[in-house]
């Protein structure tokens, strides 16, 4: 009799509602283009699919070799990595990009950088009443990884928008997805400023960074860690970087962390708790991709050809391309909704993103990736320009 009281109770709890997360998480965009991708591969000539930043090139030879090489796996990674990968990473950063002072506690490779950027809020114990900013244009996930921890979000691009309130986390994307932008040195320098006066994690997203078009060396893409913008210290600072761009290695998985080793260490405490770890033979063909400059040089000369090629028939088609100045995308706009531009470019066979994917100041551009192969970006050429 004494259980009776509490088996009624328990039953007349509300069943708990398992989707409770989901539903803080924002609607997946990409199921809105649906519609339009049908329009587009109705053409008799085929789809122009430009809307998803996926390589389409094949992995180059020295990054399969290594994969093959290290084949044989039979034991656990270690979440924190092989020594030999996180030193690759050290020597690419400083070779490539001018960073110095890394050692190899700052560097911890994971899993591919989306993975890392949606759980970071929550692996860093931010949640319900701490605040995640990052940019007015951006890449959902920023905003995905505050609402999955259950953090207020703000998206802009002045830090004076954060008023009295002082977020936790600090995203910045420079080149950026999907405007292509390249913040300056002075603006980069200012943040660091402020996110070091505040007590601000400040996290850059720098899968772009040797996807430039300029030889203007003022508009070079730098990183964070950069000791120009850093000063000469990592702390309260972080980059991620991205294989999946600079060496056609999307399906591979491959990314890392770099910079403040506090930051890192704790973010290694959580992952290895949760078994996070990158798997051997990727590591290893990380190593051999990092360690090769050769086929970034002929890669980004090949989306150099199709950048050229779609950005003056985009031009010839009455559109204005603005920033596009680094990426793998060319940001346009002929000063419409953009889904009249989605529609209307759907009829012709080419699929693009709508600006509004990245928010609401996207409304009038689309974003129109040159990560097809030449025989479809020629294709989508003709198309524009008949």
């Amino acid at each position: 009799m004494t259980d009776l009281p509490l088996v009624e109770e328990v039953a007349q709890r509300p069943p708990r509602d398992h989707r409770k997360v989901s539903q803080r998480l924002p609607d997946f965009p990409w199921d809105k283009l649906t519609t339009y991708a049908a329009t587009a591969r109705a053409h008799p000539d085929g789809v122009c699919d430009l809307s998803v930043g996926t390589p389409v090139d094949p992995t180059p030879a020295v990054v399969q070799d290594a994969l093959r090489a290290a084949a044989d796996a039979p034991g656990y990674p270690t979440t924190i990595g092989l020594e030999a990968t996180r030193q690759a990473a050290i020597d690419w950063l400083a070779r490539r990009h001018g960073v110095t002072g890394l050692g190899l506690d700052g560097v911890l490779p994971v899993t591919g950088s989306k993975e890392l950027i949606g759980s970071m809020a929550l692996h860093l114990g931010i949640g319900p009443g701490d605040l995640v900013g990052y940019p007015a244009l951006a890449y959902p996930t920023y905003e995905v990884g505050a609402a999955l921890a259950g953090a207020d979000s703000l998206a802009t691009d002045s830090l004076t928008a954060f008023g009295p309130r002082t977020p936790r986390l600090l995203w910045l994307n420079s080149p950026a997805n999907p405007t292509g932008r390249v913040l300056p040195l002075a603006h980069l320098r200012k943040v660091v400023e402020w996110c070091r006066e505040r007590g601000t994690v400040l996290v850059s997203d720098e899968c772009y960074i040797e996807c430039a078009w300029s030889d203007d060396p003022a508009e070079r893409p730098l990183s964070i860690l950069d000791p120009q913008v850093s000063g000469g210290s990592l702390d309260g600072i972080l980059a991620v970087h991205s294989l999946s761009k600079r060496s056609n290695l999307a399906g591979y998985r491959c990314a890392f962390l770099a910079g403040d080793p506090a930051l890192v260490g704790e973010l290694l405490a959580v992952r290895k708790n949760l078994g996070l770890q990158m798997p051997g033979p990727q590591q290893r063909a990380m190593i051999a991709a990092l360690d090769d400059d050769a086929h970034v040089d002929v890669q980004r000369a090949t989306y150099a050809a199709r950048r050229l090629l779609l950005k003056g028939a985009l031009e010839t088609a009455g559109f204005r391309i603005d920033h596009s100045e680094a990426s793998l995308y060319l940001w346009a706009t002929r000063g419409e909704d953009c889904w009249q531009t989605v529609a209307a470019l759907a009829e012709q066979g080419i699929l693009v993103a709508p600006g509004e994917f990245y928010g609401p100041a996207g409304r009038e551009h689309v974003r129109v990736a040159f990560t097809a192969t030449d025989e479809r970006v020629a294709a989508a050429a003709r198309r524009l320009t008949p």
